[in-house]
């Protein structure tokens, strides 16, 4: 299994680059398989997208990136993994809401009949459009969670899937619809993915991420996102695996030599990485990835929690801010065009309603993005404020600090987001086909040993894990000889 002749001239059997959930995925995966692993982090702490920190004032504990994490219990590898027994959650009974003026609010309850009793005009078409999705998410997230080359295990699920995401993502998405919650509520999900609304990639994403918030819910971890993390650097050391923190890799050379190497990077800085060592077309290629807009991150202390008019509002574990389904495209459309919309989507979550541990005693953190045209420098703080105003009067009285990033302190913070661009690159369709290329072993590079494991590489972004096991798997094909899937569970 241990990869012959090469393996006699190499240090160790693998390395890896990058410490965010998808290279400790690919590190974890192989030191399961009995592999000697060691794994380089640039930063002070590993986690990447899936770290927290104390941003605002003392005590005051905010997810640097991610939040809420609606794979959690989805993702094939968190699934393998048990997450659920490594991590604690809070799932919220409200698994999202959508407020408009007025004080009214679409309320995505995790139980499916009572949204739709509460969704008024349009709540049995929602139910239609959404249950057959909901009672087979797992179904669900193991297509969307997969290389879009490849053939569906449950292609009625996928027809299914399709054909709703070719409504929602079309001019006809308003079809179904008479009124404006369920639509708005809709849009909102769907806009997680920084596209035009609508679109074919945002209307799938939307349409599998509120699957699962009606099915097993989206789920906090307690403590924070660095408890996933921090969960999987565990598992990796436990089996003989190393983590290397504070330290930047700008060439290959600079690693010790080994079998297989697996970078959670971006295209872009897999060319700088490989240098002459890079095929020339591969290059090419890889140059010819897209990456998309980004994200303006403004976190929040605050006095007390915030007091938002529907009282339903109060309960959700994340609120998206934007109004009607044409207020939240016109704002995503301008950010696609290059301008900073006047009313932004604006994406909010209130982790300390449900985790005592993110705050001091009566007090809360406040998590909020919005996004803006790539390389933004523009601060977003104060649109954010009086968007969230809007909803919630008196909100500014409850701030005690703020720590406000632009797109480009995003970059700063973390290079695998060029230009704020917390998808890696964009999320359009073609690019979910062709990511970074068009292959059906995309994780593997024409470089020997070499392996792409970051959200840029099939099947995207999110934390789930998933690039860097499917990378992981790869090499392990190709460099030791096995197609034996690692047990991952707590007790192997």
């Amino acid at each position: 299994m241990r990869g012959g002749a090469r393996r006699g001239r190499a240090e160790l059997d693998a390395v890896v680059v990058g410490a965010g959930p998808n290279g400790l995925a690919a590190a974890v995966t192989l030191a399961r398989a009995g592999l000697s692993v060691r794994v380089y982090e640039r930063s002070s702490q590993p986690g990447g997208g899936a770290s927290t920190a104390e941003l605002t004032l003392p005590g005051f504990r905010h997810d640097v990136c991610s939040a809420v994490h609606p794979m959690a219990f989805e993702s094939r590898f968190f699934r393998e993994f048990a997450l659920p027994q490594r991590v604690e959650f809070v799932t919220p009974d409200v698994s999202f809401a959508h407020p408009l003026d007025g004080g009214a609010a679409a309320i995505a309850y995790r139980d499916l009949a009572r949204t739709r009793d509460e969704l008024g005009i349009d709540g049995r078409a929602y139910e239609r459009l959404m249950r057959p999705l909901v009672e087979r998410s797992t179904r669900v997230a193991g297509f969307t969670g997969a290389p879009l080359l490849r053939i569906p295990e449950h292609p009625m699920t996928a027809a299914r899937f399709g054909l709703r995401a070719l409504e929602q993502g079309s001019p006809l998405w308003n079809l179904r619809f008479r009124g404006d919650g369920a639509p708005a509520m809709l849009t909102g999900v769907a806009a997680h993915t920084i596209l035009a609304q609508p679109s074919l990639a945002g209307a799938g994403a939307g349409l599998a991420l509120t699957a699962y918030a009606h099915a097993r819910g989206w789920p906090i971890p307690v403590g924070g996102s660095q408890a996933i993390a921090d969960a999987l650097v565990d598992d990796l050391r436990a089996h003989g695996g190393e983590l290397v923190l504070d330290s930047e890799i700008t060439a290959l050379d600079q690693l010790p030599a080994a079998t297989a190497t697996l970078l959670d990077v971006t295209p872009d800085a897999l060319v700088r990485l490989a240098g002459r060592a890079m095929p020339d077309r591969y290059a090419r290629a890889l140059r010819r990835f897209r990456y998309g807009d980004g994200v303006a991150k403004v976190d929040f202390a605050l006095r007390e929690p915030v007091p938002w008019t529907n009282a339903e509002v109060r309960r959700a574990g994340t609120v998206h801010l934007g109004g009607t389904r044409a207020e939240v495209a016109h704002a995503e459309n301008s950010v696609h065009r290059g301008r900073l919309p006047e009313r932004p989507y604006v994406l909010v979550s209130q982790p300390s309603l449900f985790d005592a541990q993110r705050a001091p005693q009566g007090a809360h953190t406040l998590w909020t993005y919005t996004h803006v045209p790539a390389g933004s420098s523009a601060d977003r703080a104060e649109a954010v404020i009086a968007q969230i105003e809007r909803f919630a009067p008196g909100f500014r009285d409850t701030i005690l600090a703020v720590s406000s990033r632009t797109a480009r302190d995003v970059e700063r913070h973390d290079p695998n987001y060029p230009g704020g661009d917390i998808a890696a690159g964009s999320p359009d369709l073609w690019q979910m086909v062709r990511r970074p290329v068009l292959s059906l072993d995309p994780w593997r590079t024409p470089i020997p040993g070499v392996y792409l494991a970051s959200a840029s590489v099939s099947p995207g972004p999110g934390v789930t894990g998933m690039p860097g096991w499917f990378a992981a798997l790869s090499a392990l094909r190709h460099e030791f000889g096995t197609t034996a899937h690692p047990d991952l569970s707590p007790g192997a």
